[in-house]
């Protein structure tokens, strides 16, 4: 899905990405738990790859690259959770719904947070890059 979103090359300026305003800043996500979740990646390690892969530097330049990257990420994650939910639904009529809720759980841990995820730290990334303009 990488190179898919990768080939793209769109700057992604829909309104979709925008914040909304029942996300109520963030609010919406830290009642699902997403702060949980962010401690979990940090706990397994998945912050520090990505940060190795995508170093985050104290300037604009990179303040707007990792927004634009959270646009990327949602979008991808956003995808796929659109195509396993399509085989969630295949699984769920063929072989029952007891034996879909793996797959149900999976994608919500693996693509539907990350999303949340998403959502949440870029309007904190927006703020950020505009106190960095003022200067």
């Amino acid at each position: 899905m990488i190179l898919f979103t990768d080939t793209l090359k769109s700057q992604l300026t829909s309104s979709y990405f925008k914040d909304k305003k029942w996300e109520r800043r963030g609010k919406v996500y830290e009642g699902f738990g997403i702060n949980l979740f962010r401690k979990f990646l940090v706990l397994i390690g998945w912050e520090k790859l990505t940060r190795k892969t995508n170093p985050i530097e104290n300037n604009t330049k990179s303040l707007m690259n990792l927004y634009y990257q959270t646009k990327k990420s949602e979008l991808d994650h956003l995808i796929i959770l659109l195509i396993v939910l399509g085989f969630n639904v295949f699984v769920a009529f063929k072989f029952g719904v007891v034996k879909s809720l793996w797959l149900l759980l999976l994608n919500v841990l693996l693509h539907l947070y990350p999303i949340f995820l998403q959502r949440y730290n870029r309007p904190r990334i927006e703020r950020a890059i505009n106190l960095s303009t003022r200067k």
